[in-house]
């Protein structure tokens, strides 16, 4: 891939942050998530490369989407997978809470897995416990080979999970072994990435989350260096097929690293669109914004944070040909 495709996908993961930021706090999710994917569209349709989209948004909250196999860009360049949450955390940005991401990824073509629109129970890790967890060994027994590969007690490991019933069990088993929680309304992209960043202090992600969304994090702890790993939840016969249709005839596979995301080259990029642990939200000042974003390739090892002064006057458009 052209390494300049890098700061061409900030310019992507931005124009959705600004179009959906406008939308925070005002309760209208599909609406923020619609303008988020008409401006991200809109400058796909300007970036040198012929890409493909393998992981789409939408389809199982029938929002507004980049629909699976839709071509993107201008036809020159490389041939790629494309990725794409345009806005990852539609309920954070409607009631104005942390960590909504517009996000995207691309491989080289073929390289990305064609994940469908269904539940995907997780592990992720950043770099230090990377072959040390494993998504069929016990909560108990995950938090203590991460607490051992970041030499710390397991009473000072930070785990995230998506603040849902069905995650009732595994909440209780965290508590139970020392470890501390911090509970997510949405947002699990966010959530694993953040452990690869000290800063954060996150250390693991556990639950079940989607499927997609697990792909767009293993591009990103591709080119991190860590670890997430995934398996298929079908809750009917219907996905069952749908997993079929797709090539994946084992429902009870493992996914891992390279399942996920093989080669070795990747990008990923994501914008703030609220606050979080990594990323400064949107901030509008009159006729300008700011942006806050992170954009990394895995053949490189490069991780770039990029702050962004847009003047909207010049741009209404959020784009520039």
């Amino acid at each position: 891939m052209e390494r300049s495709l890098t700061l061409e996908l900030v310019r992507v993961t931005e124009a959705a942050a600004l179009a959906s930021a406008r939308w925070m706090g005002l309760g209208k999710q599909d609406a923020a998530d619609e303008a988020a994917t008409t401006a991200m569209r809109a400058v796909l349709e300007t970036t040198p490369m012929l890409g493909t989209v393998v992981i789409g948004e939408g389809e199982m909250d029938e929002a507004p989407m980049l629909y699976i196999g839709e071509q993107l860009g201008t036809g020159d360049g490389p041939q790629v997978d494309v990725a794409v949450d345009p806005l990852e955390g539609t309920k954070i940005v409607a009631q104005g809470t942390w960590n909504a991401l517009a996000v995207i990824a691309i491989a080289d073509k073929d390289h990305l897995l064609h994940a469908p629109d269904m539940y995907m129970k997780k592990i992720a890790v950043g770099p230090e416990a990377v072959g040390r967890v494993d998504i069929n060994a016990s909560t108990v027994e995950n938090l203590e080979a991460v607490a051992k590969a970041k030499n710390k007690d397991i009473e000072d490991v930070m785990a995230v999970v998506l603040d849902r019933p069905r995650h009732k069990e595994l909440i209780q088993e965290i508590r139970q072994a020392g470890a501390r929680i911090r509970l997510i309304p949405d947002g699990d992209v966010a959530g694993a990435i953040n452990t690869a960043f000290d800063e954060t202090g996150v250390d693991i992600l556990f639950g079940i989350g989607g499927a997609p969304e697990g792909v767009l994090a293993a591009t990103a702890l591709k080119c991190l260096g860590g670890e997430i790993q995934g398996q298929l939840i079908p809750s009917n016969d219907e996905e069952i097929e749908r997993c079929k249709r797709m090539g994946i005839q084992d429902i009870h596979k493992v996914f891992y690293m390279d399942d996920f995301c093989s080669g070795d080259d990747a990008i990923f990029a994501a914008t703030g669109v609220t606050d979080g642990e990594l990323l400064k939200g949107v901030q509008f000042k009159g006729s300008k914004a700011t942006t806050q974003s992170v954009v990394m390739r895995s053949k490189s090892g490069t991780v770039r944070f990029v702050d962004g002064e847009h003047r909207l006057k010049q741009k209404p458009n959020l784009v520039m040909k």
